[in-house]
């Protein structure tokens, strides 16, 4: 008999449970653009991202997904033909240098798997080879969705330094802001891409990129700059329809509102720290399931981990009949193994993930957890004991 009835549990890795209260926020008549409330409530929102960016530098918003982030980034420091090194650790790493290549950019990739972070030594290498400086710009991801790796950023900006090269610094933190730390100015990077659907805890629709003076310095020279992508108006607008290139998002804006309200209120250290406990209860969990029987997180070392989705690895076909089984019996969704293995291959159905990013607290892990149980019980998949114990004694703070 099918349990699944009530709120169905979105636990995939975006888009986020989206709280109540942004809900609420967003539920209203279609507002003045022109004047009033929520032209008004814009120079706030613009500051409270950067705070939670930490940066001292600009914001511009568009009303687009993660990947109309990445190309309007490039567009506004790269030109047709320049050289981008991007340094991948997954699915989306790769999937930057795919835009980057419709771009007309001659892209180059290190690639390093789907379980490792990036070598900081090995770009620093790359980068002392390169002397006559043909790279603009390096790219990554700090976590990769697709297998929760998490890359350090500071890192590659003390390669960059130590090699005494020019090249942008860029950095995709479309899963983790709000979730994993993230320092812009303290750490060194020049252009910071996220959107609104994941530790924003708002909808799909909205996409930011923040950028310093060195960034905004190289889009003078720009040539792939178009007139919607261009960062400028939206960073400095002198009109309130210039923040989003024409008609503003205006719903997402009440429900962004509410977000950043809520981030404010817990306080932003608050919200790292509560990410990074919950996600040691998940990998405790998982540890105990894992010693006894196929299932294994694809990260080995904890330091390497993101706080906001872990990836597993449990062998086809028990990736598939565990998600299957969870979404018709209990009423939770799992991600998808994205990127671990060809869709049309059967390995493809031996991965999933489990996303605990954005409005997400103990009760609602901890069922979570219990459902996994109940799901490898049913379906007699092998894996050891006391893998809930475990999680509760971690989020009891023990």
């Amino acid at each position: 008999m099918s349990l699944a009835q009530g709120r169905h549990y979105l636990a995939i890795p975006g888009p986020s449970v989206i709280p109540d209260r942004v809900l609420q926020a967003m539920q209203r008549p279609a507002p003045n653009i022109y004047a009033g409330e929520l032209p008004d409530m814009m120079p706030g929102i613009c500051a409270d991202l950067k705070s939670i960016a930490r940066t001292d530098g600009q914001c511009a918003i568009y009303i687009a997904n993660g990947h109309g982030a990445w190309e309007a980034a490039l567009s506004n420091v790269a030109s047709r033909g320049d050289k981008v090194l991007i340094l991948a650790t997954g699915r989306f790493g790769h999937g930057w240098a795919e835009i980057a290549q419709a771009m007309h950019l001659d892209v180059e990739v290190i690639s390093f798997g789907k379980r490792a972070p990036v070598d900081a030594a090995r770009v620093a290498d790359r980068l002392a080879a390169d002397t006559k400086h043909e790279i603009k710009a390096v790219l990554t991801v700090q976590t990769d969705t697709s297998t929760s790796i998490r890359n350090e950023i500071k890192p590659l900006r003390d390669a960059l330094d130590g090699a005494d090269h020019p090249a942008l610094l860029m950095v995709d933190c479309i899963a983790c802001l709000a979730c994993d730390r993230f320092e812009m100015d303290a750490w060194g990077a020049d252009v910071m891409v996220t959107a609104c659907q994941k530790g924003l805890m708002t909808p799909p629709g909205l996409s930011f990129v923040f950028f310093n003076e060195r960034a905004d310095a190289a889009r003078e020279t720009a040539d792939l700059v178009t007139r919607y992508w261009d960062w400028r108006p939206r960073a400095w607008p002198e009109h309130f329809y210039q923040f989003f290139g024409g008609t503003a998002a205006t719903h997402h804006v009440y429900g962004l509102r509410a977000a950043l309200d809520m981030i404010a209120e817990e306080g932003l250290e608050h919200v790292w720290d509560r990410h990074a406990q919950i996600a040691r209860a998940v990998w405790a969990a998982f540890e105990r399931w894992g010693a006894d029987g196929p299932l294994e997180m694809n990260v080995a070392d904890p330091a390497m981990r993101s706080h906001a989705v872990t990836a597993l690895r449990i062998g086809a076909p028990h990736g598939t009949r565990l998600r299957d089984w969870l979404s018709s019996e209990t009423g939770l969704t799992l991600g998808i193994g994205l990127g671990m293995a060809d869709p049309a291959s059967p390995d493809w159905h031996g991965f999933f993930r489990l996303g605990h990013m954005g409005h997400v607290n103990a009760h609602m892990i901890l069922g979570a957890l219990g459902a996994i149980d109940a799901g490898l019980k049913a379906l007699e998949i092998p894996h050891g004991r006391g893998a809930l114990e475990a999680a509760a004694e971690v989020c009891a703070g023990r």
